[in-house]
């Protein structure tokens, strides 16, 4: 017969609940910041991202382009009439990124 008595258990992990929002972070679906109110991401929410993401440039690119798509689609759903132009969401999203295109150069003569 096994007469060991078992140890008892610690605390267990701190309770992170209810998690506070980053800052800067994004009011979904109408896509604007929660501590500034500007379009998101405004200024600050692209220095913190270049900063969360420093070294991971393909990182960034993804998860920028995966917030454009889900942009598009909750804008394009809140306002399906008057939605914001393709090209606006891209420069608002993934244009500013580590992977923004150039301008088409000239022909040389």
């Amino acid at each position: 017969m096994i007469s060991h008595q078992l140890p008892q258990p610690g605390d267990g992990p701190a309770a992170d609940r209810p998690r506070a929002y980053p800052p800067h972070a994004t009011l979904r679906p109408l896509w604007c910041c929660r501590a500034c109110g500007q379009p998101w991401p405004c200024a600050e929410a692209r220095l913190l991202l270049k900063a969360d993401y420093a070294g991971n440039a393909i990182g960034l690119s993804i998860y920028l382009c995966g917030m454009f798509y889900e942009a598009a689609r909750d804008l394009y759903r809140l306002n399906p009439d008057d939605g914001p132009a393709p090209a606006d969401l891209y420069a608002r999203f993934v244009a500013w990124g580590p992977y923004r295109r150039r301008p088409p150069t000239p022909d040389p003569p």
